[in-house]
């Protein structure tokens, strides 16, 4: 009989033991790796002094007092954060003062603060006494009254009264008082003349006759529609036929004009020729100064932008024997 075969020792699976030399190389940090660590301490002990300067200068800055100490006290506070911050890759927050008392002197704000702006003076300065503006201030501004009930006769009267007795109609007075070279029949009728007209510059040869004599009218200034819805309501009748009838309000023009401009008042209508305009309106203002007649917002500001570029044009006085009793 064979005795058994011997059994194989088991092999151990378990490494060996390191040897007591490489464990002290390997738990000694070379010089190399010394020399890297002790930079980085002095690199964060940089770092952390130029971080407590900053905050020093900071914090001297905008503080001031009793509470904040003296220059000796933060500088023992800039060495205890430094010390820290030293054995410590990071700097601890907490080593910043927190107790310090805000500032008696704070600094001034880069934002300017707002200050009261001046505000123009809202008065205006009166137009000259005597100028067409100085009257414009004189005269209420209304809107316009209905139209209702109006009558060119019935409430002006008969067209071309004699109302200052001299003889002769209105119409003839202000032909022979605008025309030139004029020729009469009698002491009033005026036959032929010559009409510059003062809206367009233009020169009529005035004939009278049945289809010439319309080429030159009279123009009320204040066209008498207008003045009915201004205030002429209220005034007498004796009142409204001197309106009608004033030569302050009485204009020889050309026929086209007076027709194209109806009863218009600045607003809506004014002379094609510019160099009649400042007295244009001058005379308007002045004939509802005199009659007590308002005149509309929209009126009111197109005769003040007018003399607005003549502000030394006079008024026109009333006429004496006309001056009607408002």
């Amino acid at each position: 009989m064979n005795p058994p075969p011997p059994r194989p020792r088991p092999t151990s699976t378990t490494p060996p033991p390191p040897s007591s030399r490489s464990t002290r190389v390997a738990s000694t940090p070379s010089g190399p790796t010394r020399r890297l660590r002790r930079r980085a301490v002095a690199v964060a002990s940089v770092l952390a002094a130029s971080l407590i300067a900053i905050v020093s200068v900071a914090v001297g800055a905008g503080i001031s007092g009793p509470d904040a100490g003296g220059p000796a006290a933060q500088g023992a506070a800039a060495e205890s954060v430094a010390t820290d911050a030293a054995s410590a890759p990071t700097p601890s927050p907490t080593s910043m003062p927190t107790d310090v008392a805000p500032s008696e002197n704070p600094t001034t704000s880069a934002t300017p603060s707002a200050s009261p702006t001046a505000t123009p003076d809202s008065t205006t300065t009166p137009a000259p006494v005597g100028t067409a503006l100085a009257a414009l201030e004189t005269l209420q501004i209304k809107g316009r009254a209905p139209k209702t009930g109006y009558d060119r006769e019935g409430d002006f009267g008969n067209a071309w009264k004699d109302v200052d007795h001299n003889g002769c109609d209105t119409r003839n007075d202000v032909l022979a008082r605008d025309l030139t070279e004029i020729a009469t029949s009698g002491p009033c009728k005026v036959m032929t003349g010559i009409l510059v007209s003062p809206y367009t510059g233009t020169t009529i040869d005035f004939v009278r006759g049945q289809g010439t004599s319309a080429l030159v009218q009279i123009d009320h200034l204040v066209a008498l529609s207008n003045a009915w819805q201004t205030g002429a309501q209220q005034l007498t009748q004796a009142q409204r036929e001197a309106l009608a009838n004033d030569p302050l309000n009485l204009l020889a023009v050309d026929g086209h004009s007076n027709m194209q401009k109806g009863d218009g008042d600045a607003a809506t209508w004014l002379p094609a020729q510019k160099s009649i305009r400042c007295s244009y309106v001058a005379r308007q203002v002045s004939v509802k100064s005199v009659y007590g007649l308002w005149v509309t917002q929209a009126e009111h500001d197109a005769i003040e932008r007018i003399l607005d570029t003549c502000p030394t044009q006079k008024a026109y006085p009333a006429t004496a024997d006309l001056l009607p009793k408002v």
